[in-house]
């Protein structure tokens, strides 16, 4: 059913009408805006609130220029002929409309889309108009070919007729009122004096106003200007003509219509989209049936409105008290215009808010006493309230101003009650205001129904706006009548009227302030003070971080000096090895060579520690096989199968089946060098015959191989028993084509195939 006229009123819902239409773009815009009427379908509502959303993320529509042409295009169907200039702007106004389908096509996110299939294909009609008319509206010459052809016979004859007058204006001059020739009835004539007219031989035309001129064609043009009538009569029909073809063309336009609809709906989605932006608003989302929730929701129409939390669902009604202009109407009417905006595809003034369809909103605000009517201000009240108790129900919300007002105070609190309890009943949701403070008692002991009150400074008398739920207000009618200077006999003898009793309700409510205002300081101590020590956890997260780059800078400098110093380390031993090729030298190269090496091992950075990620076995694994009750070396990996080295025997096993095998670690004192071989102390005759390749580089490996060949030739050590692995093969094929070039090195083979096979090379070293 259609919402209360009534109830839109007096939420200010025809205000919010106004906004629209002020930031609609056309008529057609303007007209739906200001009959936007709420709407209890939730596909609607979600639907529209989706357009939106695209018109605000995601299309820009311009809808400027597009008019409504829906009077042009009714007279064209009832055979009227339009001008050109009304034909140009029908033209214009389809053109706009087909260009915003486009831009909705090529931008939208999708709900924009389904509108814009409304929006019709004019574009032969366009095509029509702008090419038969120019941009004043005027037909074009080559609007057809007949009105090209009379359009070129027309000027040229005009230039023979005004040759012809000019010719004759020498001999006509002593007759004639001005030198000039001039157009007259659209016949070319010459202005002669009154009183001469008589002796000139042609046909009068016209006169002056003051009857001194007389304008007169000689007979010797006389022929020439019916020529050129006849021209421009032919001319006109012909233009006739072609407006009159246009203006059938747009009549038989079926889609116009559906078009302007379309446009009038779009342009009232982009003022949907304005207005959100202007009035900083936010989408709602719907909620279940009697469920209302809104955060820091604030009147729209307000200048600086407080905002505040409303929910309604467990709390079925609300009952707001306190005193005048305190804002209980305004917190009343935010929740109802809430409310009538979600379900016009509107987005509402809330942080963010979930709300329920209702099928209505049913209010009693204001005062409608009517001296006609003969209806008092509790009538009026009687005759709204008994509409909301007919009506009320789950799916509607009830907004009721000043509930028991207008007459006796008792009796309204008890009529007060009933009435409320009659809406618990009903299982209606909404908010209610009043100023009888039995009613705040009644809210105490009733399930769902909860007091609530607008904040109020009494040492300034003024609200706040902000709405406490949970505790009923306060009237303060006798500490503002003081504050307002009445006598204090006159207060002192309103308390005793009061009586002990009837103070013990603003009593406890005074203390229920104290308490609450003694609890908001505490929160915000503790506010304050979880705030400094989130403060000083981010500083000591910022000093953590600061030292944590240090330490990298300080290691990367480190690790950047290491690496200059194994570097120089390296070229001594490339001299050193150039000295080495003397026999008298050796032993004592070789001596420094190995404290090179050991001063180098020690000064270049031990690598950071890595995490072993994935499996910590690979080619050369020493493993234990407990299925064999032996050791061995891991040859081939292949998936989860192994081959592995066990003495003489290959063996293929499972990756499950074997153990890794720990290194040991080098004792103390003797450094494990990266090719494989270590010295004790500098005894000379301490050498390993063993170079271990596997996980160096290739230039990496080929500098150790060089080097130990060297060392190899002078300690007059051979075979080199040189491991690199067989993998891809690539560092096999690397090293051999070192070894056929190196002149200290006699030959060199496979390992047989128990001591390694093809992952390791036998070089035998010149003596």
């Amino acid at each position: 059913m259609p919402f209360d006229a009534r109830a839109l009123n007096a939420l200010d819902f025809p205000r919010v009408r106004d906004a629209l239409a002020e930031r609609s773009a056309t008529s057609l815009g303007t007209e739906r805006a200001r009959a936007l009427q709420p709407s209890d379908d939730p596909g609607r509502i979600a639907r529209e609130l989706d357009e939106v959303e695209d018109a605000l993320f995601g299309v820009s529509l311009s809808l400027g220029g597009i008019h409504d042409i829906r009077e042009l295009h009714a007279r064209a169907q009832e055979g009227r002929v339009l001008s050109g200039q009304e034909l140009l702007q029908a033209a214009y106004s389809l053109d706009g409309a087909m260009t915003v389908k486009r831009a909705i096509g090529a931008n939208s996110r999708g709900p924009l889309r389904e509108v814009a299939l409304g929006l019709g294909d004019h574009s032969e009609l366009v095509r029509r108009v702008l090419s038969a008319l120019d941009r004043e509206g005027q037909v074009r010459d080559d609007a057809s070919p007949r009105l090209r052809d009379l359009r070129k016979r027309i000027e040229p004859l005009r230039g023979r007729i005004r040759e012809k007058l000019a010719s004759t204006l020498e001999k006509w001059a002593d007759v004639l009122q001005e030198h000039i020739v001039t157009i007259r009835r659209d016949r070319y004539v010459l202005p002669v004096q009154a009183s001469r007219v008589g002796t000139v031989q042609g046909i009068i035309v016209d006169a002056s106003a003051t009857g001194q001129t007389y304008f007169v064609e000689p007979a010797a043009v006389t022929q020439l200007n019916n020529e050129l009538t006849r021209l421009i009569l032919d001319e006109e029909a012909e233009v006739r003509r072609i407006l009159t073809d246009l203006s059938g063309a747009f009549a038989a336009d079926a889609d116009v219509p559906m078009t302007l609809i379309t446009v009038g709906e779009l342009d009232l989605i982009a003022a949907k989209a304005r207005l959100a932006r202007d009035w900083r608003l936010n989408r709602p989302e719907q909620a279940p049936s009697g469920q209302y929730d809104l955060r820091e929701a604030r009147h729209p129409l307000i200048e600086n409105p407080v905002p505040n939390d409303i929910a309604l669902g467990d709390t079925k009604l609300l009952l707001i008290t306190g005193p005048n202009m305190g804002g209980k109407t305004a917190t009343l009417k935010t929740l109802g215009l809430a409310v009538l905006m979600h379900q016009c595809g509107l987005y509402v003034a809330a942080a963010s808010a979930q709300l329920p369809v209702v099928q209505d909103v049913l209010v009693d605000i204001g005062d409608e006493q009517s001296i006609e009517a003969s209806l008092s201000t509790f009538a009026s009240h009687l005759k709204h309230l008994r509409y909301v108790l007919r009506h009320a129900s789950p799916d509607t919300l009830v907004l009721v101003d000043e509930l028991g007002s207008g007459t006796d105070p008792d009796e309204g609190a008890a009529l007060s009650q009933a009435i409320i309890e009659t809406l618990l009943t009903q299982d209606a949701r909404g908010i209610i205001t009043s100023h009888l403070s039995p009613l705040k008692l009644f809210a105490l002991e009733t399930p769902g129904l909860k007091n609530a009150s607008m904040g109020f400074q009494l040492d300034t008398l003024s609200p706040t706006y902000h709405l406490q739920v949970g505790q009923p207000g306060r009237s303060y009618a006798l500490a503002i009548a003081g504050r307002m200077g009445l006598p204090a006999g006159v207060l002192a003898r309103g308390e005793d009227l009061l009586g002990p009793e009837a103070g013990i309700m603003e009593r406890m409510l005074e203390g229920l302030e104290r308490e609450r205002r003694d609890l908001a300081r505490e929160l915000e101590t503790a506010t304050q003070a979880r705030q400094g020590a989130e403060a000083e956890l981010a500083r000591v997260r910022q000093e953590r971080e600061t030292l944590e780059t240090r330490r990298t800078e300080m290691l990367a400098e480190a690790a950047q000096k290491a690496e200059a110093l194994y570097a120089d380390a390296i070229e001594r031993v490339r001299t050193l090895r150039a000295r080495a090729q003397e026999d008298t030298a050796r032993p004592r190269v070789m001596q420094e060579l190995r404290e090179l090496r050991t001063a180098a091992q020690k000064a270049r950075p031990a690598p950071p520690a890595r995490e072993d990620r994935g499996d910590p076995i690979r080619v050369g694994s020493n493993v234990d096989v407990p299925a064999y009750n032996a050791s061995g070396q891991v040859l081939e990996l292949r998936g989860d199968d192994l081959v592995v080295q066990l003495g003489v025997m290959k063996v293929g096993v499972k990756r499950r089946d074997v153990r890794l095998k720990q290194e040991p670690k080098p004792a103390p004192g003797q450094p494990k060098l990266r090719s494989g071989f270590s010295f004790a102390g500098t005894t000379p005759n301490t050498f390993s015959s063993e170079l271990q390749l596997r996980g160096l580089g290739v230039e990496e490996a080929v500098e150790e191989l060089r080097t130990a060949i060297l060392e190899a030739r002078a300690m007059k050590e051979s075979p080199l028993r040189v491991v690199h692995g067989k993998g891809m093969g690539v560092l096999r094929r690397t090293l051999r084509d070192y070894l056929k070039t190196d002149k200290n090195v006699e030959s060199f083979h496979d390992a047989e195939a128990n001591q390694g096979g093809h992952g390791v090379t036998i070089v035998n070293v010149r003596r």
